[in-house]
């Protein structure tokens, strides 16, 4: 009974909060809550009824499997980035994410065995902390997929294109794919006898020969969309700018009706969490992205939604380090 209740009032949470606003953040909070208690409801189930204890026991193998082989599998997306990508930062993060998995495995397997308590003590605060950390992706990640696969796909006024860097003056095919995706809902409205217009947003790098709003107006523009239904926005330097300057330019031509942003699938989500910060209404839809550029790029999304908030992160994690601690010295 108490299993129960301790599922429903994170499930309730979760269904009231999108139901309000699908663009929340909190959102994807009280979902991995609620599959956590799900969870433990299940084997307080299965207790008593071998159906569930086996299904669930060879969900929890499958689980610790896949969390041992983690860390290979970052480090060798990141040898793949580097390869195809380049040296970057951004690129970097499955290689440092795998790295930095792996050792806290070894540390902890080291210094849970270790005679000193404050060893002993550090090992499992580390622990509780990546736990934390991994708690807060696989809640981001999932509720991430949630969206984006959910919402309105037609009937829409505005079309705002997020740009992405340019080769040059050429539209690269993480771009390309974004734009794709918006000419697929322009021509749906235009079938539909709806008469949508497009705004393409990017501003121009210091390594980029045009903006970026120019270079996929011309791409647009070659698919055969007329002229008249593009508005340029060449301005914008950041996903908020984006977004704000977008809808201003559809605002001053009248249409403050249904908008939406198109960008890659790992980017739509924090997209729909700025566009609510905001105050602005409109919906995210994502387009395909490479399968090798998806995990470094849904960590740097996740790295870019955990400093929202480092208050609480921050304190969140020196509890649990604290805890661990607190654990060794209470023994």
């Amino acid at each position: 009974m108490l299993a129960a209740l301790l599922f429903l009032i994170p499930a309730t949470f979760f269904c009231y909060g999108v139901v309000r606003d699908r663009r929340r953040l909190s959102n994807a909070v009280w979902l991995g809550v609620s599959l956590v208690m799900l969870l433990l409801l299940l084997a307080e189930a299965g207790q008593d009824n071998p159906a569930v204890s086996l299904p669930l026991l060879l969900a929890f193998v499958l689980a610790v499997l896949g969390l041992m082989l983690l860390p290979l599998a970052l480090l060798a997306n990141g040898l793949v980035m580097l390869r195809r990508e380049g040296r970057s930062l951004g690129n970097l993060l499955s290689l440092l994410a795998g790295l930095a998995l792996l050792g806290e495995m070894v540390y902890f397997a080291w210094g849970i065995s270790q005679p000193s308590d404050w060893i002993r003590g550090s090992a499992i605060g580390l622990f509780l902390v990546s736990a934390y950390i991994a708690f807060l992706f696989v809640s981001l990640l999932l509720y991430s997929v949630i969206y984006g696969r959910t919402g309105r796909r037609h009937g829409f006024d505005g079309i705002v294109v997020l740009g992405a860097g340019l080769v040059g003056s050429s539209v690269p095919p993480l771009l390309a794919n974004r734009l794709d995706r918006a000419l697929r809902l322009y021509r749906r409205d235009r079938e539909a006898g709806r008469s949508p217009v497009i705004v393409v947003s990017g501003g121009r790098g210091a390594d980029e020969e045009v903006s970026e709003a120019f270079a996929m107006r011309e791409y647009l523009l070659a698919a055969g969309v007329p002229a008249e239904d593009v508005v340029l926005e060449d301005q914008a330097t950041t996903t908020e700018e984006n977004l704000r300057y977008s809808k201003a330019l559809l605002a001053e031509r009248g249409l403050n009706g249904r908008v939406v942003a198109v960008t890659n699938n790992y980017h739509v989500f924090r997209t729909a969490v700025l566009s609510r910060k905001q105050g602005l209404r409109l919906q995210v839809i994502g387009a395909p992205t490479a399968w090798y550029f998806v995990p470094s790029a849904f960590l740097r999304e996740f790295v870019a939604l955990l400093v929202r908030n480092p208050v609480v992160h921050g304190l969140a994690c020196a509890t649990l380090m604290a805890g661990g601690l607190a654990l060794t010295q209470v023994n």
